[in-house]
């Protein structure tokens, strides 16, 4: 009996898990389904993978492998060690043995990632008796090595960021890539959602128009974990027909999955025990009794914090903490290599990390993964959950939930996570900021035709925009690039603003201590805020607005702090409205919503003047793009008998980061508050709300409840179940709930997209959100708090003491119509 078969022993026999255990879901080994080697694959293709004990291919290889072979665009759907690598690697392989002077391009989204993938490479070439060189490509290759790289390589392993920024704006120096490329593999396809998915489809846009200039037109092969849609996600991010492959044949050993709900602490307020501690807890057992672990957290910050606690239980326990590593974005790429190395030896036996851990990098053979808290998407929990049990052995994962409605819905709902994912990956390419700022990338790299589409766009006033401003000149047909500026550098494809945030160490002589990206910089890194690095409390002690820069020096803290933030919201333009009926019977369903036929049409765009500012696609400018609202006619009458109105459309958000709370490390409890004073920041984006009617004010009050309760309560809840059906990161919309918006001046409830111009999020929000509503009624029905907790509509304090009873009210009339 192996040290993770003892621990789950020890849970089972002892109960040390226990009632606190929500749900515990044995998931069977499963055998392997084999295909056969395709006829007309080269045969020492076949020999090759034979010589590496690789005699068979699993069924969806071999599917994946013919259809790329008869010239198809294919997606591959399976989980997480399932063998995808080989789906893409043998037709290349393939294709070079039959033409030695082809070429591939593999696109990874990470840097980590695309390094990682070259040992498996290497591995393969070297058995070959043949001349064939892979590289990586990224933003740490020499410049010394990249003439050889760009004149001899047949395979260049790169990331979506030096693709765009190294490699696109450079082609006619890759003259021997791009003439001879015949396979473009882009891996973890569901990652290239919302805004970085926007983004990604613009720069695939850009490699297949460079592709089409050299002459070619090369197949693509794609990778996705399983959501819903992935045929559609990666047909609209490549704009091209996909075959898709969905189903595994590998084999996979024993995996037990556990949704452990911490206790109640607190039954009227609904609190629960801090799932960082438990996770803490549950980690360093498994890692004490022999079993490799890794930790994930929700936030660079709760890494330091959960890495903290682990080493203090280890050195209580008489154990080398040094065995305990954190390992997120901000640290330096030499540090993050070395502690991929230590848990892939094993040196590190537990290793506490952010999302950055969730790809398919190699850190070897790890049993247990915990994660604290829902990573907030079906996928990225699989995915996690993954990385434990790697190689078909038994492995357990332990999602602690906190006190979160999204978390506790799932605790109390565990079908709906082990059912069939309802996750639909969005993205949004003609997003203007988004567009325009690819279409002086496009210009720079190769003029655009007159009448020339980007994609489905059409760029023609974009490009006349630009052509008035100078950035480009239109000239004999021809859009040519005229500005003095290099277009890549200003665009940062998976943030809002593409200038980071510099932490400088004034301990150690302004060191260079991490980043932050510009978006979370208020929050983060404002003056007197605690900035965490490997468990180490810094104070920031000077912020340098306009210079992008923080400086911090070491403190001896027993607090961290959590910033406070105002938003206020202007709408724009008023896209699509639906009634909320009152009485009657009525389908709110997804296919029920009507659509504007071209919702472009309806928007009109005014340029300002200002060339820099309006195409930056950065927060701080988007005044510069005025949306204009749609005929008056596009707005339904206001009849007596509904209860409200469904709407999307644009709006203006102002947010400013007004001060900032301290929190103890250890009881969580709030010790102080402090100012912040930073530039308010202006958003224009996509939003999805909904109105209450005014009459409803007086209906409730007669109950001795409240509508402004109602709101705050509902918005709360809105913001965590969305999420469980538009595939998107919690982070990446905003709810702001308003007990009288000065808009329609009536109760009103904004649920937008987090990035300028939108990326389609909130327009998915509007068209499922009947199925939305019924979750969100679900969580704060079946939460068996009095009056309101963190699990389902927020405390008492926050929604006022009849808050919770007056959002239910409201939901009952709101979701009672739905007839399916």
């Amino acid at each position: 009996m192996g040290p993770l078969e003892k621990v789950l022993a020890v849970f089972r026999d002892t109960g040390k898990l226990g009632r606190d255990v929500a749900h515990w879901e044995v998931i069977p080994p499963r055998p392997a389904v084999f295909g056969p080697w395709p006829d007309n694959l080269h045969p020492e293709v076949a020999r090759l993978f034979a010589e590496r004990g690789i005699p068979q291919l699993y069924s969806h290889q071999s599917r994946a492998i013919e259809a790329t072979l008869s010239g198809e665009h294919v997606v591959v759907v399976t989980p997480t060690a399932s063998g995808k690598t080989l789906c893409y690697n043998i037709p290349v392989l393939h294709r070079v043995c039959l033409n030695p002077e082809a070429r591939a391009l593999y696109i990874f989204p990470t840097k980590a990632l695309s390094q990682d993938q070259m040992v498996e490479l290497h591995s393969i070439y070297e058995r070959l008796d043949r001349d064939i060189k892979v590289f990586t490509f990224d933003g740490d290759t020499p410049p010394n090595a990249r003439k050889a790289i760009r004149n001899s390589g047949h395979i260049v392993v790169t990331n979506p960021d030096m693709l765009h920024s190294g490699i696109l704006p450079h082609h006619t120096n890759w003259i021997k890539l791009f003439e001879n490329l015949e396979t473009i593999v882009i891996d973890e396809v569901h990652q290239y959602r919302g805004i970085f998915g926007s983004h990604m489809a613009n720069v695939l846009r850009r490699l297949k128009r460079i592709c089409a200039f050299h002459g070619v037109n090369p197949r693509f092969i794609c990778c996705s974990a399983t959501i819903a849609n992935p045929k559609e996600l990666v047909e609209e991010l490549v704009g091209e027909a996909f075959t898709l492959i969905g189903e595994s044949g590998a084999p996979s050993g024993e995996k037990h999955v556990v949704f452990y709900n911490p206790p109640v602490v607190n039954a009227e307020l609904g609190i629960r025990a801090s799932s960082i501690k438990a996770a803490s807890r549950i980690a360093a057992r498994l890692i004490t009794e022999g079993a490799q672990t890794i930790v994930f957290a929700r936030s660079r910050k709760r890494v330091e914090v959960i890495t903290t606690y682990l080493r203090r239980i280890l050195r209580r326990l008489r154990e080398d903490a040094d065995q305990i590593q954190g390992y997120r974005g901000g640290y330096l790429p030499l540090e993050r290599r070395e502690i991929e190395r230590g848990v892939k030896s094993g040196k590190i036996r537990g290793v506490v990390s952010t999302n950055a851990l969730e790809l398919g990098i190699d850190i070897g053979q790890l049993e247990a993964a915990v994660l604290a808290g829902y990573p907030g998407t079906i996928a990225s929990t699989w995915q996690q959950g993954g990385r434990a049990g790697r190689r078909a052995t038994t492995s357990l994962v332990v999602v602690v939930m906190n006190s979160s409605p999204m978390d506790q819905y799932l605790a109390h709902h565990p079908e709906f996570f082990f059912g069939s994912s309802p996750e639909h990956g969005i993205l949004n390419p003609d997003n203007l900021f988004i567009l325009a700022a690819h279409l002086k990338c496009g210009a720079f790299e190769i003029p655009f035709e007159e009448g020339e589409r980007f994609g489905d766009a059409n760029v023609k006033p974009i490009l006349d925009y630009l052509d008035g401003e100078r950035i480009v000149r239109l000239k004999n047909g021809r859009y040519y690039y005229s500005s003095d500026r290099y277009p890549a550098e200003e665009v940062s494809l998976r943030t809002a603003d593409p200038c980071n945030f510099v932490i400088l160490n004034l301990s150690k002589s302004n060191q260079v201590l991490g980043e932050v990206d510009f978006a979370s910089a208020p929050e983060m890194i404002h003056e007197e805020a605690v900035y965490l690095h490997q468990t180490q409390p810094y104070l920031i002690e000077r912020l340098d607005w306009e210079g992008r820069k923080a400086y911090a020096r070491e403190a001896m803290l027993d607090y961290y702090t959590d910033a406070v933030t105002k938003r206020d919201i202007r709408v724009l333009a008023l896209n699509l409205e639906e009634a909320v009926p009152l009485a009657q019977e009525a389908d709110l369903s997804a296919s029920q919503v009507p659509v504007a036929e071209d919702v472009e049409d309806e928007i009109q765009v005014k340029f300002a003047q200002q060339r820099e500012k309006v195409l930056g696609a950065k927060t701080r400018d988007v005044d510069n793009v005025i949306f204009l609202a749609p005929r008056e006619s596009a707005r339904l009458t206001e009849p007596s008998d509904r209860l409200g109105s469904h709407c999307w459309g644009e709006v203006s958000v102002s947010t400013l980061v007004t001060k900032y709370k301290k929190i103890r490390f250890e009881t969580h409890e709030n010790v102080g508050y402090g100012e912040v004073h930073l530039p308010e920041q202006e958003l224009q984006t996509e939003a999805y709300w909904i109105t209450f009617e005014d009459w409803l004010e007086e209906v409730l009050k007669v109950k001795g409840l409240s509508l402004g309760g109602a709101i705050r309560a509902l918005g709360s809840a809105l913001a965590s179940a969305a999420p469980l059906h538009v595939m998107c990161d919690p982070r990446d919309i905003r709810c702001v709930p308003m007990v009288k918006s000065p808009f329609v001046e009536k109760a009103t409830i904004y649920l937008y997209d987090y990035y300028p111009g939108g990326v389609g999020i909130s327009r998915k929000v509007f068209e499922t959100r009947a199925r939305i509503w019924r979750s969100v009624y679900s969580l704060v029905a079946e939460c068996s708090c009095g009056k309101g907790c963190p699990a389902c509509v927020g405390p008492p304090v926050e929604v006022g003491s009849t808050g919770k009873a007056s959002a239910l009210e409201l939901l009952k009339e709101l979701v009672r119509p739905v007839g399916n």
